[in-house]
């Protein structure tokens, strides 16, 4: 019998550190949250585990400038990278990022997915589709999520996310998962631990 991860009971708060190497023990599944500047990254972390103020939230690009760990129920690790695509910080910032993430990414072995956020008022852009490509040429697993559903009609979402898929499948063979979300209304809060819980029991079959 597997912990309730959709209840989400006990979210705390581990550490924020600006290398991979620094991060807690391996010893639990982990899931990262990224996104391109505003796409509502921290909203949705808060949205998932009922916390208004668990992640900060601003409307300034760069809030998250470190790798952030959240212990959820003792169970597995959700984890808050900085974003990708600021235009606003120095050249130097962005390259220090840049190599931070991919270091993350690439050596931490108890990784089990990306949840790449995309913004669904928004056409297909060109630096989603670039870090997601990177994602693949580093052979990291990855599952979508669009935010802000409850900004747009359905049709006009479900539009931007027909567009997003064909322009993934200029590169790719196969689709990953596809995830609508709202912070405000918590579409899609379910479906998404959900996710997480299946291959979280997948994970402690593996062990044993």
């Amino acid at each position: 019998m597997h912990p309730n991860y959709l209840q989400m009971k006990k979210v705390e708060f581990i550490q924020s550190v600006d290398h991979w190497k620094k991060c807690p023990s391996q010893s639990l599944p982990e899931y990262a949250f990224i996104g391109r500047s505003n796409v509502g990254k921290s909203s949705l972390i808060n949205m998932l585990a009922k916390r208004k103020g668990l992640a900060k939230t601003s409307s300034k690009p760069g809030k998250t400038q470190t790798i952030n760990h959240f212990l959820v129920d003792g169970q597995w690790y959700l984890v808050d990278l900085p974003g990708y695509g600021y235009a606003t910080i120095s050249k130097t910032m962005r390259e220090m990022w840049v190599r931070m993430i991919e270091e993350y990414l690439i050596n931490r072995e108890n990784l089990q997915l990306v949840f790449v956020l995309i913004d669904s008022r928004l056409e297909p852009q060109s630096k989603d589709l670039e870090f997601i490509n990177n994602l693949g040429e580093m052979g990291v697993p990855y599952a979508i999520i669009f935010t802000k559903s409850d900004k747009l009609g359905k049709e006009k979402v479900a539009t931007h996310v027909d567009l997003f898929r064909h322009r993934l499948l200029e590169t790719w063979e196969e689709l990953p998962e596809f995830f609508i979300s709202s912070a405000r209304t918590t579409a899609g809060r379910d479906e998404i631990l959900n996710y997480i819980e299946t291959i979280n029991a997948q994970y402690h079959e593996n062990e044993t």
